[in-house]
């Protein structure tokens, strides 16, 4: 039976209370999309963003990818002004460091591909590392970068202040409503089974985290994504850390650190990850939960780290954070709609950036960005580009939801020969246009000055000086 807050129907569902399925909310909303419903089977930020490290780096390897944590920048560093929430925001810059030639020449061509998208960064060298980050033992350095306006925000926190946003536009927010179902028919979903009734509507977005795949089985979309753990420790106060300290990030050792409580948080990926249960495996209920301590796992990110920050050898840890996320193939996000059925949408497989992209930090942008694309219609001129499932066109990607950065760029090989011919023209591709059309209306054809017919031919629209056919076989002397 229905209860009298769940609605009969609803224009748009989604499905997914973490940093994406609200900052998904929070967009429609803006674009006043009012008749949403948001379902969470939990509570808000129950599943992996609450346990998120919190770090929001611009600094990405594609440049699509760096405009949207330049997004997400400017969204988290106004929201809490908007909705009155606090969201943990502080600007204290990042440190990129290479430990070899090789990688300081890839974080030098990474840095000149993202400065085409406004992205501040200055090459500076080991010693103006060493200054910024006194801890760190610079030794064995080749060279750093610096970006002055990376941040650091509370996961939680973001997800709840993007909540109240959409609230304010009119979104309705159902936690404790799991959704285990939808109704299919020829072809496009009509209604979503939940655990307190049935919503019919017209629109499905699936931004389930870590149960995305699940939910795209019981429909038959695939959504290539594997739970893997993740882990970072939190330390005890260290001496001489300033909490205004910039975040600092090793590729070379494979790990991060960002201030938290005049102590460290440090996290990492190490080579060989360690999968999780399939998404359809994971345990009822899982909300604010972690799991157990792999310290043997975690040995190389922690000796990597102790020889970046050697004061990492005898501070006491804190706490030891293991906590799944999801993991797609190719490491790309997966955005946008699905080749299965026509109004059923995805946003998810993060890969620990959600934040940025939504969770560490790119919900806000990807929110953004697949909202965009979605409510505008922009099928056919929207490039692919890295992160997408399927943007663009609506024929289904080649294999499915492979087509993300490297597979199916604009004007990369593998693209349709009509995305191919479009990748010059990115800006004029994707000009706005009205929520009613898909397309831009069709120049004017010209008309006749005498009779006002239009005609055939190519001219600008009203500037034809020849008369048509028709008054030009009239006014023919005979």
């Amino acid at each position: 039976m229905l209860t009298h807050d769940l609605p009969r129907r609803a224009q748009v569902v989604l499905i997914g209370g973490g940093a994406a399925g609200c900052s998904v909310a929070y967009h429609l909303a803006k674009l006043g999309w009012t008749d949403v419903v948001l379902l969470e089977q939990g509570q808000l930020s129950c599943g992996t963003t609450w346990h998120a490290a919190g770090v929001v780096g611009q600094l990405r390897a594609h440049p699509s990818l760096t405009k949207l944590m330049l997004y997400s920048s400017r969204l988290y560093a106004g929201l809490e002004a908007e909705v009155g929430l606090g969201t943990g925001w502080s600007q204290c810059g990042a440190l990129w460091v290479a430990a070899s030639a090789d990688r300081l020449t890839q974080l030098r061509r990474t840095v000149d591909l993202a400065r085409a998208q406004g992205l501040e960064a200055h090459d500076i060298s080991v010693a103006e590392a060493g200054e910024r980050w006194p801890l760190m033992r610079t030794g064995d350095l080749a060279g750093a970068i610096w970006l002055p306006n990376d941040a650091k925000a509370n996961p939680a926190d973001l997800t709840q202040a993007l909540a109240r946003g959409a609230r304010r536009g009119g979104v309705r927010i159902l936690e404790r409503t799991k959704a285990h179902g939808c109704t299919v028919d020829r072809g496009r979903v009509t209604s979503v089974a939940t655990t307190r009734g049935d919503i019919e509507c017209e629109y499905v977005v699936n931004c389930g985290g870590q149960w995305a795949k699940a939910l795209g089985e019981q429909v038959g979309v695939t959504v290539p994504l594997q739970p893997a753990e993740h882990y970072y420790i939190v330390t005890e106060a260290i001496g001489g850390l300033d909490r205004g300290a910039p975040t600092l990030r090793d590729p070379d050792g494979y790990t991060y650190f960002k201030e938290e409580v005049r102590g460290l948080l440090m996290g990492g990926f190490e080579p060989d990850a360690k999968p999780w249960v399939a998404s359809d495996e994971i345990p009822e209920p899982f909300e604010f939960q972690l799991l157990p301590e792999d310290w043997d796992q975690f040995d190389i990110l922690m000796r990597n780290a102790v020889h970046r920050v050697p004061a990492m050898e005898t501070v006491g840890v804190k706490k030891f954070y293991n906590g799944p996320e999801s993991f797609t193939p190719d490491h790309n996000f997966i955005m946008g709609p699905a080749p299965e059925l026509d109004n059923y949408f995805v946003l998810a497989g993060f890969n620990s950036s959600g934040i940025a992209l939504s969770r560490k930090a790119p919900a806000g942008c990807a929110g953004r960005r697949f909202i965009t694309y979605w409510t505008l219609r922009v099928r056919v001129s929207a490039p692919r580009w890295a992160g997408s499932g399927r943007t663009g066109s609506r024929r289904p990607a080649p294999s499915r939801w492979s087509n993300t950065a490297g597979g199916g760029r604009t004007g990369s090989a593998t693209a349709p020969p009509s995305t191919r011919r479009r990748a010059r023209g990115w800006r004029s591709s994707t000009r706005p246009r009205s929520p009613r059309s898909p397309c831009a209306a069709p120049m004017p054809r010209p008309r006749c000055n005498t009779c006002a017919r239009t005609t055939s031919r190519s001219r600008p629209a009203g500037r034809s000086t020849r008369p048509c056919s028709t008054t030009a076989a009239a006014t023919r002397p005979t």
